[in-house]
């Protein structure tokens, strides 16, 4: 057999035309737009039509996107039903098994034509959303609000889970904070997503899989720990010193290093502004500054640059987000991404199935009766 690598580090697992990383470069582009480029001008929903349909839209097709979203956004009723009855758990918890009973009420659940999976995309995109924000005020004892079909995608989960329309600036955060977020290559969570799809299973069941692998804090979990870092932070030197004791015990900070990039994380220079910005408008600016003397002592210490868990923390914190939704706003933003690997694993499918170098005796053991043993 071939050479083998830990965590399949470097090897190459597949084709895909919909997402661009050069880790040495710094450069992350989603269908041939690099991520800055997108972040400065793109809408979430024209990123959601570029990951699907390889191209941006024109003003027809995003308006056709856009009303197919807006349309799709209320829950069915038993769904809303386990979301009143869930005992408090973990958010993602509820986020998997809340989107796996979607498949339970759509009629076309199994139907794997094209054009079915695309509708399936949709409901997914805009229920998902959904199924957070519900969650959230039911379980705070208040009504769940229904969605405004004349707002965003990223200023009507604002809308739904605060109960008040974001002003431009917030929306637009939030907005750039999706298109952040939406896809990464083969990272942990698309793997097991594609890994899912390439056996024939319904997109459903595919993304349920990532949403568990997303779950874990060596991958979508991490920016709820940096926020728990921040607000237990007194002040500037009080962090320094938190740092530099964290890493004498050589003791990982959340929130800095990736496996891919030996740069700066792409996505982390958008949110260092959108932190500073929100923190500013919301009187939270002490956790921006907070972030920044961690990420110079960080740097200084280990030559480790921030990834997109770090900034995204204060962030939503000054949006107003609760600690434990972070994770599961990631999985709404990347659902775009995981829908379109899904779409793409179907359109050329071959079974994903490694082999494994066998570190045992191979062959030939002796049976030793069970008295004998």
């Amino acid at each position: 057999m071939g050479t083998t690598t830990a965590g399949l580090e470097g090897v190459i697992a597949g084709e895909s035309e919909i997402c661009y990383i050069d880790g040495s470069a710094g450069v992350l582009s989603y269908r041939g737009y690099n991520i800055h480029t997108l972040a400065d001008h793109a809408s979430f929903e024209e990123t959601i039509f570029l990951l699907w349909n390889g191209w941006l839209p024109k003003q027809g097709e995003l308006d056709q996107l856009k009303k197919e979203l807006a349309a799709e956004r209320e829950l069915p009723a038993a769904v809303v039903d386990f979301l009143k009855s869930v005992p408090q758990s973990n958010t993602m918890d509820v986020l998997r098994t809340a989107v796996s009973m979607l498949s339970l009420y759509d009629p076309a659940a199994q139907d794997m034509s094209a054009e079915a999976n695309h509708r399936k995309a949709v409901r997914l995109m805009s229920r998902t959303a959904a199924i957070v924000t519900t969650y959230d005020r039911l379980r705070n004892g208040k009504a769940a609000i229904d969605a405004d079909p004349s707002l965003s995608f990223a200023a009507n989960f604002l809308y739904t889970l605060t109960g008040k329309v974001p002003d431009e600036i917030m929306e637009r955060a939030f907005d750039v904070a999706m298109t952040l977020h939406a896809d990464h290559e083969l990272n942990a969570s698309t793997f097991a997503a594609r890994v899912v799809a390439a056996t024939l299973s319904d997109i459903y069941s595919a993304v349920t899989a990532g949403i568990g692998a997303l779950k874990g804090p060596l991958h979508g979990g991490a920016n709820q720990d940096v926020i728990k870092w921040l607000l237990s932070l007194g002040d500037e030197d009080a962090a320094v010193e938190a740092v530099k004791g964290t890493l004498a015990r050589k003791v990982k900070i959340p929130g800095f290093g990736h496996r891919v990039y030996r740069t700066e994380d792409p996505r982390a220079t958008h949110l260092r502004v959108l932190s500073e910005e929100l923190g500013k408008r919301t009187g939270q600016e002490k956790l921006y500054r907070l972030s920044k003397r961690m990420e110079e002592t960080v740097k200084e210490i280990k030559k480790l640059d921030p990834n997109v868990d770090f900034y995204s923390a204060s962030a939503y914190y000054s949006l107003g987000i609760p600690i434990d939704l972070y994770t599961p706003i990631f999985a709404v933003s990347r659902m775009s991404g995981w829908t379109a690997h899904v779409l793409e694993q179907y359109r050329n499918n071959r079974l994903i199935r490694p082999r494994a170098e066998y570190k045992g005796n191979p062959d030939g053991q002796t049976w030793i009766p069970i008295g004998e043993r």
